[in-house]
Formats: structure tokens, C-alpha cells, sequence
């Protein structure tokens, strides 16, 4: 049996380009209004997914992404970095999903690869901010799980040890398998493309994907399986739709509003002792400070 490693890995809307039309009237992100992009502490946990596999001989690094089938391109960039499969969570009926909903969808679709080892994805998504999903997930599969992941220090087919980020420090955590465990952005940056693996991979595809594509592929399917990125709906990982989608979520979005912040007035200071002086007791009188 190979040691088997999941990664869950989102397409995230763009949030330094956010404007007007970011958001829908029923509070959800109108992803298709900003650009698309691999959620920054993914990338640090497929990293921390290849570390393990550079030390496991027989590591097996299987990619999970839920969402519409343009989120197929964070899987071909794990494929281009040293994952080995990808896997789209994909139906209309998972649309609104909050993290309730979303980590319900992904524990079942963890428990299609059982007996797994490891679980992996980022400590929150820039488009949430949550931090919820990754220990929502391991309380479903009732795992154990390690938070705030910063560096593997140790990695046997036994155990695991974790060096984890504190808010005054680090700690080290050891513990056996099955485990999850939500990385850090301060952990390491993920490795770069790799040539031969672009080359390798550039033409994956889903079944949605290669219907719309003008080239007919079906023959270089045929020579190359691997090339397949399997979709998954809500009959394959068995869900109950009411605990899907915007049904299955009890969070909502009341209200959502840009903030843009101006510059309304400036002061020059001088380095003297009176300019400092004023400055404090200004600061002090407005409540600033104090």
C-alpha cells in the first residue's frame, strides 16, 4: 500500500484587485468579476505535501479542488510542481457553500481514498479568512490535527513531527497517522514549475474542459490516462443535498462594503522637544493613544 497524502487546494478570486461588482446581491463573490488565483497557503501546504513525498519512497500526492470547472487550473499547477492526481469537486448544487457545507463535501470526498495518511491544506483562504475548513474537515473524518503547521522536522510511515507557528514562538507536535494539518503561511514557499512536468501535464484535462475545446483529444486521452482529471459531483462522494450548497450553510453574508481609506490631512513635525510634545498631548486628547 502506498503512503497516501491528500492536498486540498482552492481557486481563489484575486483580493487585491477587488472592486464594484465583487460581490453578488445574495452576499456570495461574484468569482467571475476578479481573477483567479491558487490560494496562497495551499501553495505552502502542497509544498510542506512534496517535502514528505521527497522523504517517503513510495508517497502518493493526490490534489482535491472544489469549485467550478475553471478551478481545474490549480490542479494542473500541483501536477506541474510533483503531485501525481487531481480530483475537481464540482456540481451546481454545491454553489453558496459555506465552510459548514464545503468541509462536509471534502471529508466525503477524503473518504473515497481510504486508508489515507495525510491530510494537507492551507490555514485559510484569502477570500474567507475563516481558518475553518482545514479543522472542520479533520473533526469530520474524526482525525487528529495540527494547526498553524510551519516545517515537517521528522517524517516516518509511522509518525509525523510538526513544527508548528505560535503567536509567541514555535512548538513541535509528534503524531501518528491518519493526521490533518493546516499550514502556515510562514512556512516554506512552494517549489517552482518543473519543465518536464509541464510538458507532461500541459494538456490535463476535465471531461468539462475537453468539451468545450475545439481539438479533439479523445485519442491522446486514450494513449495517456493520466491526463484525466476525474470530476466528481454529488452522487460520487454520496452527499445529502440538504446539507449542501446555500441549504446546507448556516453563515450568510449580510452586508458587504468597500472601504477605501484617504488621506485627509497631513503634519510636518520638527525633531524639537515642543513638536513632539504637541503631538502626544494631540494624540493623547483624541483617544489614539491612551
Amino acid at each position: 500500500m502506498s503512503f497516501r497524502i491528500i492536498v486540498l487546494a482552492k481557486q481563489v478570486p484575486d483580493t487585491r484587485n477587488v472592486g464594484k461588482d465583487a460581490m453578488k446581491a445574495d452576499g456570495t463573490v461574484n468569482r467571475g468579476a476578479l481573477p483567479a488565483i491558487f490560494n496562497p497557503e495551499d501553495l505552502n501546504a502542497l509544498e510542506m505535501a512534496l517535502k514528505v513525498k521527497d522523504q517517503i519512497k513510495d508517497a502518493e500526492i493526490i490534489v482535491l479542488s472544489m469549485g467550478p470547472s475553471r478551478a481545474a487550473g490549480v490542479i494542473r499547477e500541483a501536477l506541474y510542481r510533483g503531485a501525481d492526481k487531481g480530483y475537481l469537486i464540482t456540481d451546481r448544487k454545491f454553489a453558496g457553500s459555506d465552510t459548514l457545507a464545503t468541509s462536509y463535501v471534502l471529508a466525503l470526498a477524503i473518504k473515497q481514498f481510504e486508508p489515507y495518511h495525510m491530510v494537507f491544506a492551507g490555514r485559510q483562504a484569502i477570500d474567507g479568512d475563516t481558518a475553518q475548513v482545514g479543522p472542520q474537515v479533520a473533526e469530520k473524518l474524526q482525525i487528529p490535527q495540527i494547526t498553524y503547521a510551519e516545517n515537517v522536522k521528522k517524517v516516518t510511515k509511522k509518525s509525523v513531527e510538526i513544527q508548528r507557528r505560535l503567536e509567541r514562538g514555535v512548538e513541535t507536535v509528534k503524531t501518528s497517522f491518519p493526521v490533518a494539518i493546516t499550514v502556515h503561511s510562514s512556512a516554506a514557499e512552494c517549489r517552482p514549475r518543473e519543465a518536464k512536468k509541464i510538458m507532461k501535464y500541459k494538456h490535463a484535462r476535465t471531461v468539462s474542459e475537453l468539451q468545450n475545446e475545439v481539438k479533439d483529444y479523445t485519442d491522446l486521452f486514450e494513449q495517456r490516462p493520466y491526463l484525466t482529471i476525474e470530476e466528481w459531483g454529488v452522487s460520487d462522494i454520496h452527499a445529502e443535498d440538504t446539507r449542501l450548497g446555500l441549504s446546507g450553510s448556516p453563515t450568510k453574508v449580510k452586508k458587504v462594503e468597500n472601504i477605501v481609506f484617504t488621506q485627509k490631512e497631513s503634519k510636518v513635525l520638527t525633531n524639537d522637544d515642543e513638536s513632539i510634545d504637541a503631538l502626544m498631548k494631540e494624540l493623547l486628547d483624541s483617544h489614539v493613544i491612551g
